[in-house]
């Protein structure tokens, strides 16, 4: 079995060898156990499930939480010729019924579903029938009420063991506590699963916090001194767009990436991060699946996460080639004071998710008691805009809805590019007859597409850039040039979401059944936000323990080089004198002035700084520092 994994392993994932533990996961796996993996982020959790089901007859049923994230690893199982598929949303019955007879005639190896559709009796009916070898539940720590994103649905999968009572089981997550663990295995109802728990620590990856109210000049000074690839994680989309445009304006290469550009832009963005014309990229945290660049140097946070588990996640995606990496956070005093008041402000009432949730059918025109099991394109912030609602706190009550198996949102949905020629194709070729590029361009399009002139026909960018041997960037510009000479229509791809009614209209009844689980959510969400400021501001014990702590790790040993041991190391002939002397003369300065005056590392002056802070001896206003 060995020998055949191994082989599995360099024919399809082109690897020699396996990293740690995934050969002892698999083995247990084919020895017919239970097994629990977790495996922090870029550990390889996937082929944990994808190589045992390729070595064993008959298909493993992966149960996942986003369909984004299902899209993502179908389509890399595919790309890989392996056959693996998912059950779209809003498919009819006669859809499923092909889709399971494809998957039972068709040596259909995978089969995502969502917890969600796991509740359909039809489907049930349909996994019943089929020859299932493994059961491998992602995100697993979503069964968990203390998991950071816990889904209440996850806890109905045991549904899963009645209709395939014979096949393994393995729960797969990156990020959980071991009350999370024990959770997991308890609700999926298994006796002495193996658990493989690969440690949290990265000797390699230095945490370190730094308390500044001049963030930009900080993360000038950090892409000064790092020439090499790095994520800057921000809260907001706009912030994406004007941190991307200071550090631009800085001299340095970057470009910005959150949920609401189209899929277009957003695959232009990851290709110019990942070869590297914009090392930098700043981004929300919908930049996080499937990212695996081993050389990034650096991941800056200038906002607080939400949770250590978020955190933990987001910075271990540096330095994954095993050279020394830094995860950096911007904080200062009013983050912290306004990290609480901001999360209570986004946290809907269950009140307020009974508006939000009457809107939505209000929205769409849909009647109480029916049940509209086509999809509709779903606009978020034209719908925030239309009922007055806050985009922040509304989007956590539409997760909340999702989360409970009420509606469906797919993120990852896009409306496809449409292209029209108004002009006939003499008149089109005519007119671009003086622009060589634009003609060729013109005759390419003409030769991949038909029925262009009669109706708009979805096109994409990137398989015209493809044929062309050019850039999706050259091919919109064609296509906007094109549009401006009105040859054509051209609707560039939208990104509005797919959005699915999975119950009957019900209104207040319909919340009233969850009010447990939305209390239970904003429980959670206040504990994981005051275990974040907990680590924030604890200065006394190394960050690498207090996260490895965290996750029950009880490894006592000082990383030596995140900034609260360099704190502990640092040596400076500075007094607090010295540093008092240097606002004798009733002046103001910055730290940059402060270390020129005195020839000092900023790190020594810093903690000083601090110091005179908590003694309230000096105050501090707009990046300056000046006695009281």
């Amino acid at each position: 079995m060995y020998d055949k994994s191994l082989q599995i392993l360099k024919h399809y994932w082109g690897f020699n060898s396996f990293r740690e533990p995934q050969q002892e996961i698999i083995t247990e796996i084919l020895a017919g156990n239970n097994a629990i993996a977790l495996l922090p982020t870029g550990g390889g959790k996937s082929i944990c499930f994808q190589i045992p089901a390729l070595v064993k007859e008959g298909v493993c049923i992966v149960v996942s939480p986003l369909i984004a994230l299902m899209q993502d690893q179908v389509s890399n199982l595919t790309d890989k010729g392996i056959k693996a598929t998912l059950i779209p949303s809003g498919s009819s019955q006669d859809e499923i019924i092909t889709l399971f007879d494809n998957v039972r005639f068709g040596n259909t190896k995978f089969l995502y579903i969502s917890p969600e559709r796991l509740q359909s009796r039809f489907i049930q009916e349909k996994i019943k029938q089929l020859n299932v070898n493994l059961i491998a539940i992602d995100e697993a720590h979503c069964i968990s009420e203390w998991g950071h994103d816990f889904r209440p649905s996850y806890q109905n999968i045991t549904v899963l063991k009645e209709l395939q009572p014979s096949a393994t089981i393995i729960a797969l997550t990156a990020t959980a506590t071991q009350k999370v663990i024990s959770d997991i295995a308890s609700s999926l109802e298994l006796k002495n699963p193996t658990v493989f728990k690969q440690s949290f620590y990265r000797k390699n990856l230095a945490y370190q916090i730094f308390q500044t109210d001049d963030k930009l000049g900080k993360l000038n000074q950090i892409f000064t001194k790092t020439k090499a690839p790095a994520i800057v994680y921000v809260n907001t989309r706009s912030k994406t767009k004007e941190i991307s445009s200071y550090l631009n304006a800085q001299g340095f290469k970057s470009s910005f990436y959150h949920g609401g550009l189209s899929s277009v832009e957003k695959k232009m963005t990851f290709d110019n991060w990942m070869q590297e014309k914009t090392p930098i990229i700043v981004a929300t945290n919908a930049f996080g699946m499937g990212i695996d660049k081993p050389n990034v140097r650096v991941v800056v946070h200038i906002n607080l996460p939400s949770s250590i588990e978020n955190y933990i996640q987001e910075a271990g995606r540096g330095g994954r080639d095993g050279s020394k990496s830094f995860s950096v956070v911007l904080t200062n005093n009013s983050d912290i004071s306004l990290s609480s008041e901001l999360l209570k402000k986004s946290l809907p009432s269950v009140n307020e998710i009974k508006v939000v949730h009457q809107k939505l059918y209000q929205h769409f025109q849909i009647a109480k008691g029916e049940l509209i099991e086509s999809s509709f394109d779903f606009n978020f912030l034209d719908f925030c805009s239309k009922y007055g609602f806050i985009p922040n706190k509304t989007f956590n009550a539409l997760q909340i809805l999702t989360n409970n198996g009420i509606i469906e949102l797919n993120h990852n949905f896009q409306q496809k590019s449409t292209v029209q020629f108004l002009a006939s194709s003499k008149q089109v070729i005519s007119q671009t007859h003086q622009h060589k590029k634009l003609k060729n361009f013109v005759q390419q399009v003409l030769r991949m597409y038909g029925g262009i002139f009669e109706s708009p026909v979805k096109i994409d960018e990137f398989y015209i850039a493809k044929k062309l041997g050019t850039t999706s960037w050259f091919v919109i510009d064609m296509l906007e040039k094109l549009a401006q000479e009105e040859l054509i229509t051209y609707t560039k791809s939208t990104n509005n979401s797919e959005l699915f009614f999975l119950l009957p209209r019900e209104d207040d009844k319909t919340i009233n059944r969850i009010s447990v689980n939305i209390q239970y959510y904003i429980k959670q969400k206040e504990q994981k936000n005051n275990d974040l400021l907990q680590f924030i501001q604890n200065d006394a014990v190394c960050r690498s323990v207090q996260l490895l702590s965290y996750f029950g790790e009880n490894n006592t040993q000082n990383c030596g080089m995140c900034d609260v041991c360099l704190q502990k190391k640092a040596t400076t002939s500075v007094s607090v004198q010295d540093l008092l002397s240097v606002f004798e003369n009733e002046k103001s300065y910055t730290i940059p002035e402060i270390c020129a005056i005195l020839n000092e590392k900023e790190a020594n002056i810093l903690i000083l700084l601090r110091k005179l802070l908590a003694e309230e001896k000096i105050h501090t206003n707009n990046n300056k520092y000046y006695l009281i």
